[in-house]
Order: C-alpha cells, then sequence, then structure tokens
C-alpha cells in the first residue's frame, strides 16, 4: 500500500505572507481559462464577444466563482453552521468551497454580463466552457495536496490503495486523483474535441455547454462512487451523495444544450 505523502499546503512562503496550493490553484486556473477560452474565440465565428469583452468578464468570473463557491459550501454542506453564525458565510480563511456553487455563481455572472452587453448567452457561455476542466484538474490536485476530500476504504490488494495517516490507517482510494483524472483530463479532451470538431464542421451555439455539464455530471456520478462521502440521501435501496444529487441537474441542463444545438 501507498502511503499519502504529508504535501506542505503552503507553495510559496514570502515573509508573513503564505501563498497556499489551493490558492495558486484558483490564480492559475482563471488565468489559465482566460487563456483558452480566447484561444477558442480564435477559431470560432465572429461573435459580439470579442478580447476585450473575455478580458473584461475576468473580474465578474472571480466574483462569481469564489462567492458562489463559498456560498453553495455554507448552503450544501454545511448550513447549520451558517444557521448559528451567519458570518461563517464570508469566512473563506476556514476553507470549503462547492464546485456546483461556484457553477452557479459563474452562471449568474454570465448572463448579468450578457444582458448588460447584448452578447448572445450561448456565444459566452460556449467560449469559457472548454475552459473550465483546466480548473476542475487543479482544483482536485490541490484536494490532493491538502490531504482533503479522500476516498473510501479500498481493498488492501490494490495497487495504489493510499493509507492518509491524518485520517485513519485504512487503505482508501485517492479519489481527488480519481476526480482529476476525470473532471479535468478526460473532460478536458473531450472538450477540446468538441471545439475541433466544429472548427471543421461548422458552430453549432449551446454544443460546448451542453458536452460540458452532461460531461462534468457524468464524470462526478462516477467519482463519487470512490470518495469518502459528506452527505447521503437515502430512498430506499437507492442512495445519492450530495455531489451526485447536484450533478443531477447538471445533466439534465447539459443533454437540454445538446437537443438546442442539434436543432441548429
Amino acid at each position: 500500500m501507498l502511503i499519502y505523502p504529508a504535501f506542505d499546503p503552503v507553495a510559496v512562503q514570502l515573509g508573513p505572507v503564505a501563498v497556499h496550493w489551493y490558492g495558486l490553484a484558483y490564480v492559475v486556473a482563471l488565468l489559465g481559462g482566460l487563456w483558452l477560452a480566447q484561444r477558442v474565440r480564435a477559431v470560432a465565428p465572429a461573435s459580439p464577444v470579442t478580447a476585450q469583452r473575455l478580458d473584461d468578464f475576468l473580474l465578474w468570473a472571480v466574483l462569481g466563482v469564489v462567492l458562489g463557491g463559498r456560498m453553495g459550501y455554507a448552503l450544501f454542506y454545511a448550513p447549520a453552521g451558517m444557521l448559528t453564525n451567519p458570518l461563517h458565510l464570508i469566512a473563506v480563511w476556514e476553507g470549503g468551497m462547492s464546485f456546483h456553487g461556484g457553477l452557479l455563481g459563474i452562471t449568474l455572472a454570465i448572463v448579468w454580463f450578457c444582458r448588460k452587453h447584448k452578447v448572445p448567452l450561448a456565444d459566452l457561455a460556449d467560449r469559457i466552457a472548454p475552459a473550465v476542466p483546466l480548473g476542475t484538474l487543479l482544483g482536485r490536485l490541490a484536494n490532493f495536496i491538502n490531504g482533503e476530500l479522500w476516498g473510501r476504504a479500498a481493498d488492501p490488494s490494490l495497487p495504489w490503495a493510499m493509507v492518509f495517516p491524518h485520517v485513519d490507517a485504512l487503505p482508501r482510494h485517492p479519489s481527488q486523483l480519481y476526480q482529476a483524472g476525470l473532471e479535468g483530463l478526460l473532460l478536458g479532451a473531450v472538450m477540446l474535441a468538441s471545439v475541433l470538431w466544429q472548427r471543421r464542421f461548422g458552430w453549432r451555439p449551446w454544443l460546448n455547454t451542453g458536452v460540458f455539464l452532461v460531461g462534468y455530471g457524468v464524470a462526478r456520478l462516477v467519482g463519487e462512487h470512490f470518495r469518502q462521502f459528506e452527505i447521503v440521501h437515502e430512498w430506499g435501496w437507492f442512495s445519492l451523495t450530495q455531489g451526485q444529487l447536484l450533478s443531477v441537474p447538471m445533466v439534465v441542463a447539459g443533454l437540454w444544450c445538446l437537443w438546442l444545438a442539434k436543432r441548429r
């Protein structure tokens, strides 16, 4: 069995200022995501989503991801703490971010930005969607470095079963790496294929958005099977973790976007 290497969560120490891997992952994901969105915009047909407008959207993306992620965590995973202490909602230094909350936050930012600048919603969403897997990849790797969101107990004969000493002595699935591969690498490859396919056969509004929503939803449904659950909803013999339950609407919305793309 493998032993989890106790990584230092601090990437860089500059005097009294500590730069954590988790925060660094967010910065690189946002800046790298902007670069990828610009590359997608370059191969897509001309639209009101100019390079300057993508640059302008970065601030709103940051607010949507950070505020939405924190609020989503407080509402979906720690509502008791928020009710007993409302300031817990803004205590970002305590950790805790929700992908689904961040997705809702950036969705609201996209809707607001498009209405303000009179930009078709699909134009902006389809250029941002291919960039999101970079963020999920880096976020899951940061989870692994921090030793959080560990997996469920695994068969000791599993070659890559890993013991997390700060949790217990049981061999566990390194689910953070599973999810980094599914939600980051694999989904990123699928999004790249979607962009290249449209470059050859013609741009279809809502296709990238639909592929991302369905792809991430399915990847999360699979990945959560190996992750130590936090909240489980049970209906008789059927059960879903909180992450799986929140991913089901993503798949439904993604299928609707794919239907719109097919119509066009």
